[in-house]
């Protein structure tokens, strides 16, 4: 098909100008529909992740007090991620202690003396394997210093293979991104140049009859 050499060339600012004659809810609701259509996407697609966690208590013993104990439960949340727990606890895992490192968070509570020790896996059963044998390198690290601390860190809760994922699903994934779309599509608005609505008045030129007057009073 030949071009027409008669029909005039498209403006390059007739995109823009259909563009901003567009309604301004427009863009919110482009935000909106692409942020949510994005979110569920990378719900759907990304492999879903499972968490287990097991929890050890520090307990003194007769040489001790409940506020040691609860000191040395902080610091041995602090060292549950370390090398030296880690390190024995990939032989009852089964997995490398890079895995370990990636998967693996501890945390502690202010008021009791306990530790939780969380583990995420893609497989439900080595979620629950990894907290375990953290747990328990953690316990075996502690207790041979039990004649010096005189605290002794206990098994209080064994982590269990999780039925449900703990990794956002699809549905929450696209609400998410249909929140941050909304949010990008109203400060897009907000810096849309608005349309003049009328056209900047022209210049007056004064009539003849008007110069012929002003001629004569001169």
């Amino acid at each position: 098909m030949t071009n027409d050499p008669n029909r005039p060339a498209a403006r390059p600012g007739t995109a823009l100008a259909r563009a901003r004659a567009l309604p301004p809810w427009s863009l919110l609701a482009a935000g909106v529909l692409l942020g949510g259509a994005l979110g569920g996407a990378y719900g759907a697609l990304k492999t879903p992740q499972y968490s287990a966690t097991s929890y050890v208590v520090a307990v003194p013993t007769e040489k001790s007090d409940p506020a040691a104990a609860l000191g040395f439960a902080q610091a041995y949340g602090r060292v549950a991620t370390q090398l030296a727990v880690l390190g024995d606890a990939q032989v009852w895992a089964g997995v490398p202690v890079s895995t370990l490192r990636g998967s693996v968070r501890a945390a502690t509570s202010p008021d009791a003396p306990m530790v939780s020790v969380t583990a995420t896996s893609e497989r439900p059963d080595l979620a629950a394997d990894i907290a375990n044998a953290v747990s328990r390198s953690l316990t075996r690290h502690a207790n041979d210093t039990e004649d010096s601390t005189h605290v002794e860190l206990l098994q209080f809760s064994r982590a269990i293979e999780p039925t449900e994922a703990s990794s956002l699903s699809a549905g929450a994934t696209g609400l998410i991104g249909a929140s941050a779309g909304g949010l990008l599509g109203g400060l897009a608005l907000l810096v849309r140049p608005r349309r003049a609505e009328q056209a900047p008045p022209a210049a007056s030129v004064p009539g003849p009859a008007t110069a012929v007057d002003v001629h004569g009073q001169l």
